[in-house]
C-alpha cells in the first residue's frame, strides 16, 4: 500500500473513531440535555414508569434489613451507601455483601414475617392513579425478587413486572449464593431492562424514578430520569437530575395538569 493510501486510510479511522465518540457522547447525554418542562411533560404522557424499589417506592434498603435482622447489619451498611453512590460497581457490592450475609430461606421468610417492607408515603396513590391511566407500572430493582414481589402485591403490580435479583438457596435452605445472569445484579442492568421492555412492548416514552446512581444511570435508554430523595437524599443523584423530589406528591400533582 502506497503512503498516500495509507495517509488516507488512517484518516478514515480516525474520522470514524471521532464520529463514533461524538455519537456515544450525545446518546449518554441525551437526558440531561432535555428541560425540566420537557421532562415533566414526558412524566405526563409516559407509557410506562419504572420504579427502583428501596429506599423509594419503600423507605429502607432491603439488603440492609436483611443484614440486620441475621446480625451482620454494620458490617453491610457502608457497602451499600458505596453501592448506591456509585464509588464501586453493583455487581462487586452485591456479592461481598451477599458473601456477609448468607442468609437462609427461612431467615427470609421470617424477615417478611416479622418486618415486612414498609411503602413510601405517596407511593400507592400514585401507583393507583398511573393505572388508572392505563400506565403500565414496573418495579426494577437491584434488591431480591422475594422481597419486590411482597411489594409488587401491596402495589397491585403483575409479579411478571418485577425485575430484581433472585437468591438461590440449597434444598435444605442454606444460602447457595445469588443468579449473576440477572441483568439487575450489575450496574447498568437497570438500563438494560428498560431497552428490552421498549423492545418487547413497543413503549416510547419510559420513565425511570429512584434515588440511586444505577437508577440515574438508566437514562438513557429511559426517556426521562427523576430523581428521588423522600427516604434519601444521594448528593450525586440529586445534582444530576434535571428533575428532584422529595414526595411522591408531587409527581401526584404533575398528572393532575392533565
Amino acid at each position: 500500500m502506497t503512503n498516500v493510501a495509507l495517509h488516507g486510510a488512517s484518516f478514515l479511522v480516525k474520522h470514524f473513531l471521532r464520529e463514533t465518540i461524538v455519537f456515544i457522547h450525545c446518546f449518554r447525554t441525551h437526558c440531561t440535555m432535555a428541560t425540566l418542562e420537557q421532562t415533566k411533560e414526558i412524566f405526563r404522557r409516559a407509557d410506562a414508569v419504572c420504579f427502583d424499589v428501596d429506599s423509594t417506592v419503600i423507605r429502607e434498603e432491603g439488603i440492609d434489613e436483611l443484614a440486620k435482622f441475621c446480625g451482620v447489619g454494620d458490617a453491610v451498611r457502608e457497602m451499600t451507601r458505596n453501592a448506591m453512590g456509585g464509588t464501586v460497581t453493583f455487581q462487586t457490592a452485591l456479592s461481598e455483601r451477599l458473601s456477609i450475609i448468607k442468609c437462609s430461606r427461612e431467615q427470609v421468610n421470617k424477615l417478611l414475617t416479622d418486618h415486612p417492607p414498609q411503602l413510601t408515603p405517596g407511593i400507592k396513590d400514585l401507583v393507583d392513579r398511573l393505572h388508572e391511566r392505563n400506565v403500565k407500572v414496573f418495579l426494577v430493582s437491584g434488591g431480591f425478587r422475594c422481597i419486590v414481589e411482597h411489594v409488587a402485591s401491596q402495589l397491585s403490580i403483575p409479579h411478571d413486572r418485577v425485575y430484581a435479583n433472585r437468591l438461590k438457596f440449597y434444598f435444605n435452605g442454606e444460602f447457595a449464593g445469588y443468579d449473576e445472569t440477572q441483568p439487575t445484579a450489575e450496574s447498568g442492568g437497570k438500563g438494560r431492562v428498560i431497552s428490552m421492555l421498549k423492545q418487547k412492548y413497543g413503549f416510547e416514552k419510559v420513565v425511570m424514578i429512584g434515588d440511586g446512581a444505577t437508577d440515574l444511570e438508566a437514562c438513557p435508554p429511559a426517556s426521562a430520569f427523576i430523581g428521588f430523595g423522600g427516604n434519601v437524599v444521594r448528593p450525586q443523584v440529586k445534582e444530576g437530575s434535571l428533575w428532584y423530589v422529595t414526595s411522591f406528591g408531587e409527581l401526584l400533582k404533575e398528572l393532575e395538569k392533565i
